[in-house]
């Protein structure tokens, strides 16, 4: 779906996403398992989205598709119409926001612009607000004119500094965010107009002009040795487009955003450093482009020829495939403050506008991929760079039989012919393509050149887990274990392995993942180990199984909730709360009273008995009612929720034992019953345990499918005085837990070349025209080291993929700073 500038879209989480798409049976055409009651969703739940439940702030570091999927508005409302919200929550809506100056790229808007706000008159008093990228200047004035309470007819001027930075005067107020280079965390003064016309800050500004603040701009003839002159501060006057890092209006070329700023205080001396030994501010999620600066930076061959201004005869303006030059002088600007001596730190905030400007996907603040912004960097230094300034036109030629020297050599000569800078010159070198037909064995020799090496890592046959057994015996503590199982088995591999640990059949055994007090999954046994995720906390229950006269269990699953009363509406409503637990009960004997005694018997660890015995008197088998309500022990009960699998709400019919078929005759003599006070209620509710369903009783007993889910409703009161929150929470360690773990496998960097070397068979789905047989065939393909430049770039793949996670593979590679043996695999 095409996006486009200003539209809304929302971010749901995708563990309720996945939940949602299994509940509709997403992936399949044939519509046989949509609406399976027990994969019911609930009402949409953002809440493992938030680093603050309270203030509702995103989690850092989110990646799409793995933490969260975006979908548009109108499939929004249809969500929330069909399932609701979880009380509380807001929507996370945000805005499409238009990228890039010459490529244009949209894109949501995930993460906002975190500004601190404060006036001049009160600089202490510091309001953190967000704002987008496409807001205006003028709407973050008119924000802090609210905030401040500062009148409309009071005129009114902002500065922008970030952390040690200088002041700048931001003068445009219909400029954007964007445009004005805005960055995470930034500092947002307000000044308003003295009486008398004057300016508060105007005194100072005068003595920085005339004192420390100065134009800068980098001098073509300057040597190495003046880098360490170089000054930190600049002044941006009205008209010219230069900034901290020296760029000029030149620099900016035709596409520079002409916003004007007025630097009026200069930062103090700075004490000298050693050059090159400086760190990059992190602008807001850009510590994947700061990595990758670090590297290059101290990269010799490749600093030293910027430092030294050899760059500048070899700009490359007209090349069509470059940046006009702009990104090769943005980098050497940067270059030359990292290694200027006189800072501890750079904050790269127009290097990042330029590339944003020219790769739009790296523009805003999430997460991107650190090895995705080198290889376009160096690409765009080697365009911005080229020496070749009209490319000629050359025929691939195949080695048809002719010497791996000849080639090799005749490749290479081809590659210079077009391309030729100081990134080939350092950073590239010569890959070998060996192809092989299964049917008449051509051979077909290549040579392709490469600027980095993307080497795959061994796979690992099996995985560390640790899971929470939680035994059938009431009065066992859950006890947690760890243990080693296949990367590739199945739920019922991992049984067998807990069963020799634990002593407990694995065919007693339901695994279960535990999310906000709900089991958020109940796994099959034959389902695979990768629907587990690293960070999933896994929780097995030992139930029982049927026994041998033919007695038939039933397995339900048991939520606790609070009641509670929002004060804002005077609705009622509950919280889940505590663990929840699975039990096995007899289907012929599944009724009310039954299944509240075998419940408070599961409860009993946790449930302070001597208070709990005053309200633990089960009916007797024709039931016995409390209080003048006649509301059971054990009943459920009539209460409002909001219902996420039906249009609007519904609610859950009373259930009374006193009332059911074959105990009409009691409700005569119910006012001669002993009246207890209620633990208590039952209500069947949804996997969410959010809405209530109504259910099926023949006689007394409730007609309850497996795995269905109740939830036992207590009172706030209730919860506090018997309810031990230590206990029910507490566990035991096996000694599993307590050995020693093994030290992650290493594996050499040479494992990982010869992996990417080793020879293998085109799929099915890609193969190979072979033309001695005029068709497509799956060839056989390896891949050789031929030659290797002078500083090698190694990307590995660190993330693994299944249909449901991606998973970042956390194998430690031995990794040589000197020597590297890669020689030995080239040829």
């Amino acid at each position: 779906m095409a996006l486009r500038p200003g539209e809304s879209w929302y971010l749901v989480d995708s563990r309720w996403f996945k939940q949602w798409k299994k509940y509709v049976d997403f992936d399949n055409l044939d519509m046989f398992g949509v609406g399976e009651p027990s994969l019911f969703p609930g009402p949409v739940d953002n809440s493992g989205l938030f680093s603050d439940l309270e203030t509702q702030s995103l989690k850092e570091h989110l990646i799409d598709e793995l933490d969260y999927v975006l979908v548009p508005t109108e499939a929004w409302n249809k969500l929330v119409t069909w399932y609701g919200c979880i009380d509380g929550q807001e929507p996370i809506v945000r805005k499409v926001v238009e990228y890039g100056l010459f490529v244009k790229h949209c894109k949501v808007e995930v993460y906002l612009l975190e500004l601190k706000l404060c006036e001049n008159s009160n600089p202490d008093n510091v309001v953190s607000c967000h704002f987008s990228k496409a807001d205006t200047i003028a709407t973050i004035e008119k924000e802090m004119r609210k905030l401040f309470n500062i009148p409309a007819e009071k005129e009114t001027r902002l500065w922008n500094r970030y952390m040690n930075n200088p002041w700048e005067h931001l003068s445009k107020l219909d400029s954007t965010v964007q445009d004005a280079g805005l960055y995470q965390g930034q500092i947002v003064l307000i000044e308003v107009k003295n009486e008398d016309g004057t300016w508060p800050r105007q005194s100072l500004l005068a003595k920085s002009s005339t004192a420390t603040s100065r134009n800068f701009t980098t001098s073509s003839k300057s040597s190495a040795s003046s880098y360490s002159s170089v000054s930190a501060t600049s002044v941006i006057t009205n008209g010219d487009s230069s900034n901290s890092y020296g760029l000029n209006s030149s620099h900016l070329g035709r596409g520079g955003s002409g916003f004007s700023y007025n630097t009026y205080n200069c930062r103090d001396s700075a004490s000298l450093s050693q050059p090159g030994l400086c760190g990059l501010s992190n602008l807001g999620n850009t510590c994947f482009m700061n990595s990758a600066l670090q590297c290059l930076s101290n990269t010799p061959p490749l600093t030293d020829y910027f430092l030294e201004d050899r760059y500048e005869a070899e700009i490359n303006q007209d090349n069509p495939l470059g940046m006009r030059g702009e990104i090769a002088e943005a980098y050497a600007e940067l270059i030359k403050q990292i290694w200027s001596g006189r800072q501890s730190h750079v904050a790269p905030r127009i290097f990042k506008t330029q590339v944003g400007r020219f790769a739009p996907q790296f523009s805003g603040y999430q997460q991107q991929d650190s090895q995705e912004l080198l290889a376009f960097l160096l690409d765009g230094l080697h365009e911005d760079l080229n020496r070749v300034k009209k490319k000629p036109y050359l025929e691939l030629k195949d080695a048809n039989g002719r010497p791996d020297l000849v080639v090799a050599k005749e490749a290479w000569e081809n590659h210079r012919l077009r391309n030729d800078s100081i990134i080939v010159d350092i950073f590239h070198g010569l890959f070998k393509s060996t192809l092989v037909c299964p049917k008449c064995s051509k051979i077909s020799v290549t040579f392709d050149p490469f600027c980095y090496l993307t080497l795959p890592l061994p796979l690992r046959r099996d995985r560390l887990m640790e899971v929470t057994l939680v035994y059938a015996n009431p009065q066992c503590r859950p006890v947690q274990y760890r243990f080693v199982v296949p990367m590739m088995g199945a739920i019922s591999d991992l049984c067998e392995s807990l069963s020799k640990l634990s002593g407990v059949p694995a065919e007693n055994m339901v695994v279960t993942e535990v999310y906000n007090h709900r089991f958020h999954k109940i796994f099959q046994m034959d389902e695979g180990l990768n629907h587990i995720m690293p960070k999933d906390d896994i929780f097995v229950y030992e139930v029982c199984k049927p026994s041998e006269d033919g007695s038939e269990y039933v397995t339900l699953s048991i939520y606790f909730r609070e009641k509670t009363v929002r004060q804002s509406s005077n609705t009622s409503g509950t919280v889940l709360f505590g663990q929840p637990l699975l039990i096995s009960v007899l289907k012929h004997k599944l009724t009310l009273d039954y299944l509240y005694s075998v419940v408070l018997e599961q409860i009993s660890r946790y449930v302070k008995l001597p208070l709990a015995e005053e309200y633990s008197t089960p009916c007797p088998d024709k039931g016995t009612c409390n209080g003048s309500s006649g509301v059971a022990e054990g009943e459920i009960e009539e209460m409002e929720h909001q219902d996420g699998g039906q249009e609007g709400k519904e609610k859950l019919a009373e259930i009374d034992p006193c009332h059911a078929d074959g105990c009409m005759q009691i409700e005569s003599t119910r006012d001669l019953q002993p009246r207890k006070k209620q633990l208590f209620t039952f209500s069947h509710v949804n996997s969410y345990g959010t809405s209530e369903i109504n259910v099926i009783v023949e006689g007394k007993i409730l007609k309850l499918n497996a795995f269905s889910t109740l939830a036992i409703d207590w009172d706030s009161d209730m919860r506090r005085l018997l309810f031990d929150e230590q206990e029910s929470q507490a566990f035991e360690k096996h000694g599993s837990m307590l050995q020693p773990q093994k030290k992650k496998a290493v594996v050499a960097l040479r494992d990982c070349i010869e992996l990417f070397t080793t020879m293998e068979t085109l799929g099915e789905h890609d193969p190979w025209y072979c033309p001695n047989c005029k068709k497509h065939q799956q060839a056989t393909k390896k891949f050789d080291l031929w030659s290797l430049p002078k500083i090698l770039v190694v990307h590995l793949k660190r993330f693994s993929y299944s249909r449901y996670w991606r998973d970042k593979l956390d194998t430690v590679v031995e990794f040589p700073i000197r020597h590297c043996l890669c020689k030995e695999q080239s040829e």
